[in-house]
């Protein structure tokens, strides 16, 4: 491999007095660590709001960057190029906007989904009929797997939002295990973020390496069994050590959620109707992603793909038919279906007007709307250290690695996600790396290997920066001390274990 060339990077410059120091092309790597350490002694010293103190490391790590002059694409489409400081302050607002687009109307309808569940009293109808199938013993283990096999075709943050009413409704329950629950729901989900199409990263990974889409989603859901599997033990072990009381969270009452608890089930909801509002929205988001799927696969000339076409009446109909799938499918629009049906059920089985419905919306929507402010501020920061150019710097150190390719793949993903946040971007990123090196080279073992490595380290180890963290933190109840030392280190350890997993996969059954 070619030694790193980190002096032929376009990366940001240190301030004069410092230069004869700190070479060029290192200090990325100093923005980076000031900027974190910002953000440790804002939230964890000085006690300021994590909005705050995200922006502000945003802004610190913007400055320190010491460029002349910033690019930033507007909205029409057209770069433009601002000064050192006014460049910062739009890049800034360019990262809070992207993140806050991708989010934001579906934070608002999964709270407001999330209301309807506990006022109505469906979330308690499906935590009763849970421990009715599996017994109160198994039930953090049924949340993990269900979250596992529902969350293939949706978003890790979307699928969380669903999924956290049914953990407290169950803690109101069983009286215990509130950690153990959120955990389970998190652990489910968050795997097969980072392992399976149609999820942005997986996708990016796939195109990148030339791997076979169908071959991938089987790989990653089978691949992530065993850690998912080993991951519910650590959930149990960070469940008897941390223990977490029920406090409110968007459109969950803990007066009204008890009141529901005590009803008799003859007074809830039927099952069929309490699980409407989160598995159709699924349903949808599924139908989406499977003719996202089938298109995609069809291009590559895979038989499957070109038979479900033939199926559907050829590719005119086929594409006819996918712009009205598409739309319905648009997590925005499925959760706003969900929302609607909520909504009603609410109104049916608690017999309320639309003043009442009204009242009731508020609360959660505003505290879905600091959700959003923090996680947008979160990606802004994100934003900003991929704009200063840590990623690049990351890149270059491990280029000259000689290190083995899993192993190197694994690294470069757990340090660019450690660094910006956005596990999306350490799969795309580290990804892009790694492609040109499998060109000139004959691996060991099958390229899928590689795909898997990058997804786990693109898991680990999230903390301030990344949207999930808030998300797990402000949705699940928990204070960020306590977020840190339950969610962090949980996703941490079941990304070394898929690791381990996967590196002795590889040599074991390396082309199978």
């Amino acid at each position: 491999m070619m030694p790193p060339n980190l002096h032929s990077l376009p990366l940001c410059l240190p301030p004069p007095l410092l230069g004869a120091l700190i070479p060029a092309a290192y200090w990325p790597f100093v923005v980076l660590l000031a900027s974190v350490a910002f953000i440790i002694v804002a939230i964890a010293k000085l006690r300021l709001h994590p909005f705050i103190a995200l922006v502000l490391a945003a802004l610190l790590a913007g400055l320190l960057a010491g460029k002349e002059s910033w690019s930033v694409i507007n909205p029409g489409g057209q770069e433009v190029v601002f000064g050192p400081y006014l460049g910062v302050v739009e890049l800034i607002a360019k990262g809070f906007g992207d993140t806050a687009r991708g989010i934001a109307i579906s934070i608002a309808f999964a709270s407001i989904i999330g209301l309807c569940l506990m006022e109505s009293g469906a979330a308690d109808k499906v935590v009763r009929r849970f421990l009715a199938l599996f017994g109160e013993k198994h039930a953090g283990w049924a949340l993990l797997w269900s979250t596992y096999l529902l969350s293939v075709p949706i978003f890790f943050d979307t699928m969380f939002m669903l999924m956290a009413p049914l953990a407290k409704a169950l803690r109101l329950r069983t009286g215990q295990d509130y950690m153990l629950y959120v955990l389970c729901v998190a652990c489910g989900g968050v795997i097969t973020h980072s392992l399976t199409v149609p999820h942005p990263g997986p996708i990016a990974m796939v195109a990148n390496l030339k791997v076979d889409v169908g071959f991938s989603i089987l790989a990653g859901i089978v691949g992530g069994l065993i850690p998912a599997t080993i991951g519910f033990f650590i959930c149990v072990w960070i469940n008897r050590r941390i223990v977490v009381p029920l406090r409110d969270t968007p459109g969950t009452s803990l007066e009204d959620l008890r009141k529901l608890v005590d009803k008799n089930e003859s007074e809830l909801p039927s099952l069929t109707a309490s699980l409407t509002p989160v598995l159709l929205p699924i349903l949808l988001i599924s139908g989406a992603s499977f003719f996202k799927v089938t298109a995609d696969t069809a291009k590559l000339g895979a038989g499957w793909a070109q038979s479900v076409i033939s199926s559907l009446g050829g590719a005119d109909t086929f594409a006819s038919l996918r712009q009205y799938i598409d739309f319905f499918g648009d997590k925005n629009i499925a959760l706003g279906i969900g929302a609607a049906i909520a909504l009603v059920l609410m109104a049916r089985q608690c017999g309320y007007g639309l003043r009442t419905m009204e009242k009731l919306m508020g609360p959660p929507i505003e505290t879905a709307a600091v959700i959003i402010l923090i996680t947008s501020a979160g990606g802004a920061f994100g934003f900003m250290l991929r704009s200063v150019g840590v990623g690049d710097a990351i890149q270059a150190v491990a280029a000259g690695s000689n290190l083995n390719l899993l192993v190197l793949a694994y690294a470069v993903a757990f340090i660019i996600r450690i660094a910006q946040g956005s596990a999306t971007v350490a799969m795309l990123t580290t990804s892009a790396m790694i492609a040109p090196m499998l060109e000139n080279m004959t691996l060991p073992f099958h390229a899928l290997y590689i795909f898997l490595a990058i997804g786990w380290g693109a898991m680990t180890c999230s903390w301030m920066n990344d949207s999930g963290f808030w998300v797990v933190s402000r949705l699940g109840g928990l204070t960020e001390r306590e977020t840190l030392r339950s969610w962090t280190v949980m996703l941490t350890a079941v990304s070394l274990v898929g690791f381990v997993v996967t590196f002795i996969a590889s040599k074991v059954l390396p082309f199978v």
